[in-house]
């Protein structure tokens, strides 16, 4: 036991590693272009949600491109309205990951890895292309490392008994927010629970909880990330943790007939998870988005502190 724990932790960090590589690579070489771009794209909500969803879809990281949302708001290159449509095209960025391991391309790694390592000793400006699509490819060898290491938990009746606790819809959601916001990553969140799906260790109705609620603990690396920034940063962060918790609660009560419904409707247990985590984000985006001109308001007056003027000489005394 302790050794098939010790293989599935080295293989959670490994993705975990190559997930931060990925994104970092990819900063490194679109960085300043793509800060230009979101700036000039987020006034219009539509135009913040598409690059949202686009970015986290490429990134393979919500809590990434929510993070940079809400540094970008602190440093003025976008408005705290126009980062609300990025948090939430994020969430909806961030299924490309599960639809991937639900179609079985985790096989894909090791040939990301070998031209990855392979362009990367060519000259300089290609190299930087090729250390980003290595470590692409170690995300998903990562992810057939740790369904290898996975396999034996079946065995395991200690296992059983644990997985059993997520069949409860709120519970198996608060398991997804749990492990989520100690690993930071919603995506290992999600990817394992679709490996334990098509292994047939966990059933798709606890799988489904879980996914959703890895939605909500993915909200708290952009939470961290706003500490010491100004009140506009923390707004943002704060905000994504509204829209994500209130979409959990507003589903939470038809959780259970929305994931039995899903695994009756689609043969492929990890392919119902991964539409219900794809139907769940688009949902709530949408159903935000059309509400933001009247939801932004009174979220920048809750969460932005508006200085009071101070009252001229002689003025509101008697």
């Amino acid at each position: 036991m302790m050794q098939l724990l010790i293989a599935s932790g080295a293989a959670i960090v490994l993705f975990l590693y190559g997930l931060q590589g990925f994104s970092r690579e990819l900063q490194e070489v679109g960085g300043d272009t793509l800060r230009r771009w979101i700036s000039g794209v987020t006034d219009s909500r539509l135009g913040g949600f598409c690059v949202g969803a686009a970015a986290t879809a490429i990134v393979q990281s919500s809590s990434a491109v929510s993070s940079l949302a809400t540094a970008l708001v602190d440093s003025g290159v976008i408005s705290f309205r126009g980062s609300l449509g990025i948090l939430l095209g994020a969430n909806v960025g961030t299924t490309a990951t599960a639809w991937l391991v639900s179609f079985k391309l985790t096989g894909i790694g090791p040939w990301f890895l070998l031209v990855g390592a392979l362009v990367s000793a060519l000259p300089v400006r290609v190299s930087v292309a090729g250390k980003a699509v290595f470590y692409f490819g170690l995300i998903f060898f990562s992810l057939d490392l740790i369904s290898a290491a996975l396999g034996p938990l079946r065995e395991f009746e200690i296992v059983h008994e644990l997985l059993a606790l997520a069949t409860t819809p709120w519970l198996g959601a608060l398991i997804g927010i749990v492990i989520t916001a100690i690993i930071q990553s919603s995506s290992v969140t999600t990817g394992l629970a679709i490996l334990l799906v098509q292994q047939g260790t966990l059933p798709p109705e606890s799988a489904i909880a879980l996914v959703i609620g890895a939605n909500v603990g993915s909200t708290s690396t952009a939470l961290m990330a706003s500490f010491g920034l100004g009140a506009a940063a923390r707004a943002t962060a704060i905000a994504n943790l509204l829209f994500n918790v209130s979409g959990l609660l507003l589903l939470l009560p038809f959780l259970g007939s929305f994931s039995r419904a899903l695994a009756a409707a689609i043969n492929d247990p990890g392919k119902a998870v991964a539409a219900a985590h794809l139907l769940f984000n688009v949902g709530i985006g949408a159903l935000f988005l059309a509400a933001l001109g009247v939801i932004e308001p009174g979220l920048r007056r809750w969460l932005i502190p508006c200085e009071v003027p101070s009252l001229p000489p002689g003025r509101g005394s008697n």
